[in-house]
């Protein structure tokens, strides 16, 4: 046993420094699926924890209740609240005013809510630049002061009252930008808008005519007391849980988790395909020495050890460096938005997110790997010493349709004829590439701004989403553009004797070239051709009705982009191919 396991790690290590470049691929490939799932399931903490570290630094409130009507009436419903039994704090009542907020020539809804200089003993709004209310100044809160590009110090108005920007400033106690339930006095049809703060003394005059609503602040003894409901309306007021707060902030970065999940397991499906090609061209590679193994006693059990083990490490490696580029990245499309304070990337990775990961990285792995390994292990061994491809499967209709085709074409399709499944993973490599850059482009055309009254601002979720689909986009591209440089490389490699013995049949250097490079479009264009609905249809299926579709020239310019970028990729190193002599690849081959 000790013997076939030192066997087993000089093979390892002999491989590993033989061929470099190989291993930079493979953990190219697996680190981008894991690195992705890394990102996508450290996004599922922004949810909560900085809420609940905003909450904390702001003192926030268990449930914030606003009556539906306005005016003085509305004011003393709210009293008693204070003094129910199991209410420990409470804040305010403090006065809002739903009005619009003119800034740099654009009028958006605004919540106003009037504040005392003095600090509260629930929901006092952590300020983040600036100083807090008074007389003359507006603190805007952080995500609307971006949204706006207002900065500290600009002049705005509100009800036509003009005031001057004196801090920014973060709370707990309703959702950030554009989702602060702005709303017409009276009326319980909420639409989106920025909240800002005033001071108390000033907001009668800038709300004018318009009956003030009130806010009032509460906290409970019993926790639970705020967690059995989100929202509801009793007596005319309004009862807000933190919970559906804390949720509704969380939906900044909801729809970037999915887009990376999704994302991830795209990226999974094109890397077990990276995986499965260059581990099919490795063992091509390695056949003479599988021959070698099995000719001096080594059983396919052993043989399919020292390819797995190999294999094994690589993805072990891979689920190290995904974690740790994708831990380390988080912070970048991690942050909660500006609306709450806190971070996650800090954090290290949790050891869910630590096994999930390296389950992934694993599984790829040996997916890819199983089936090359398998057939090495049971390749006979005067077959495997020979070292040569099996010959295609001969079917009367392919003779005679081969027959009748360009010079070109049919050396395209004798290629692929002879490596079927090498052609089968350039199809699944350009369909996913297809698939994921049609969902972006349905992404793309989709609204990213939010009205706001009749001005239209940036809407952070929608911006996060496409931050996190162009992320995705760019690796899976990057990836692809390997996929095909790799099995471009691989066919070029194995066909050299067809080619040379087509060559000396008659057909022409740039016949042959061209013959290598339909060997490469001919698989890719039923990926482009279902892979574009399929990016469609996979972005509806996890997207709300009512979505936008982008112009169908979009969807005929990616196809023939892709296509494009294949053949680019494939005619250089096929010409290159193509010129070598006859007599020196014959001549290199026989030896």
């Amino acid at each position: 046993m000790a013997g076939r396991l030192l066997l087993v790690c000089r093979l390892l290590v002999r491989d590993l420094r033989r061929r470099p470049t190989e291993i930079i691929l493979l953990l190219l490939a697996i680190s981008a699926a894991t690195g992705t799932l890394t990102l996508g399931l450290a996004l599922s903490g922004v949810a909560d924890r900085p809420y609940q570290q905003t909450r904390a630094t702001t003192a926030g409130p268990d449930v914030v209740a606003e009556p539906v009507g306005g005016g003085p009436e509305s004011l003393a419903t709210l009293t008693p609240l204070a003094t129910e039994a199991g209410v420990t704090a409470h804040s305010g009542p403090f006065p809002l005013a739903f009005l619009r907020l003119t800034s740099r020539g654009r009028t958006v809804n605004a919540v106003v809510e009037g504040r005392d200089q003095a600090p509260a003993a629930l929901d006092q709004p952590a300020v983040t630049s600036g100083t807090w209310v008074r007389p003359g100044g507006v603190v805007v809160e952080r995500t609307f002061a971006e949204a706006l590009g207002v900065r500290l110090g600009d002049p705005v108005s509100i009800g036509g009252h003009a005031l001057r920007v004196v801090g920014t400033a973060v709370t707990a106690a309703r959702p950030a930008y554009p989702r602060v339930d702005w709303h017409e006095p009276g009326s319980i049809l909420s639409d989106s808008g920025g909240l800002v703060w005033v001071d108390r003394g000033q907001i009668g005059a800038v709300a004018g005519t318009q009956p003030l609503s009130y806010t009032l602040n509460l906290r409970f003894a019993d926790p639970r007391a705020s967690t059995t409901f989100r929202h509801q309306i009793r007596d005319g007021i309004a009862m807000t849980s933190w919970t559906a707060i804390a949720e509704t902030d969380g939906e900044v970065v909801a729809k970037a988790r999915k887009a990376m999940l999704v994302g991830s397991w795209l990226l999974t499906a094109l890397a077990v395909a990276s995986v499965a090609g260059i581990v099919a061209a490795r063992v091509i590679g390695q056949r003479r020495r599988l021959g070698l193994l099995k000719a001096v006693g080594a059983g396919p059990a052993m043989v399919a050890v020292v390819h797995l083990v190999e294999y094994l490490v690589i993805g072990l490696a891979a689920a190290g460096i995904g974690l740790a580029v994708g831990w380390f990245a988080a912070p970048a499309l991690t942050s909660p938005g500006a609306g709450l304070v806190g971070s996650v990337g800090a954090h290290p990775p949790a050891l869910t997110t630590v096994l999930v990961a390296t389950a992934l990285a694993l599984v790829i792995a040996v997916a890819a790997a199983l089936g090359p390994v398998i057939r090495a292990a049971t390749t006979d061994t005067v077959h495997a010493l020979a070292d040569a491809a099996a010959p295609p499967r001969r079917r009367r209709w392919r003779v005679w349709l081969s027959r009748r085709l360009p010079t070109a074409l049919m050396i395209g399709v004798r290629i692929n004829a002879r490596r079927p499944r090498r052609a089968r993973l350039a199809m699944v490599n350009t369909l996913i590439t297809t698939t994921t850059l049609a969902a972006v482009l349905m992404l793309e055309a989709q609204d990213k701004q939010v009205d706001l009254g009749g001005a239209q601002l940036s809407d952070p979720e929608n911006t996060r989403t496409f931050q996190a689909a162009f992320i995705v986009a760019g690796v899976l591209c990057v990836l692809a553009l390997i996929n095909a440089v790799v099995n471009t490389w691989t066919a070029v490699l194995d066909a050299r004797q067809p080619l040379a013995v087509a060559r000396t049949l008659g057909a022409t250097p740039g016949q042959a070239a061209m013959g290598l490079a339909l060997a490469q479009l001919l698989p890719a264009l039923p990926g482009v051709v279902v892979g574009i609905p399929a990016g469609i249809e996979l972005y509806e299926s996890i997207s709300p009705p009512n979505i936008l579709h982008p112009p169908g020239f979009w969807f005929l310019a990616l196809g023939l982009g892709i296509l494009l970028a294949i053949s680019t990729l494939t005619t250089v190193p096929a010409m290159l191919a193509a010129r070598r002599p006859v007599a020196d690849t014959l001549r290199s081959v026989a030896a």
